[in-house]
């Protein structure tokens, strides 16, 4: 799958990575790479991107690479914990959210994701845990 039609498809899966202009760059179940820009509506005070923000972002890589690696029957999954730990802030440019699983179970899925501004600059890392749906 092409980096556009992953964009497309995550998009139409989760409204919100629309509304956030969220691209993917990789969509692999081994990793997932989803990046947006910063936007002065997307910020908080001194024009520093808003936590919500970083982590909607990382909750969508994270969810990506979760349903990427679901079990067989399995139809979905939902974020039932997630840690994130801020490390850095973003003010400017791209900032990137790059997600590997953990733990690909049949209950759950685990998945870590490492958040950069540009450059590099680590900005968040999260440990998110996705329950496995089943109809």
């Amino acid at each position: 799958m092409s980096d556009q039609e992953a964009t497309r498809t995550i998009q139409a899966v989760m409204p919100l990575a629309a509304t956030l202009g969220i691209r993917a760059e990789v969509y692999s179940p081994d990793e997932v790479a989803l990046s947006m820009d910063w936007s002065p509506s997307l910020c908080t005070a001194n024009g520093i991107l808003h936590g919500g923000v970083i982590m909607a972002l990382a909750d969508s890589a994270g969810a990506a690479c979760a349903m990427l690696n679901l079990p067989e029957g399995a139809s979905g999954t939902a974020t039932i914990e997630s840690k994130t730990n801020f490390v850095g802030a973003v003010s400017k440019g791209t900032v990137s959210a790059t997600s590997t699983p953990l733990h690909r179970g049949g209950t759950t899925i685990v998945v870590e994701t490492v958040v950069h501004a540009e450059a590099g600059k680590l900005v968040a890392k999260v440990t998110q845990t996705q329950l496995v749906l089943r109809r």
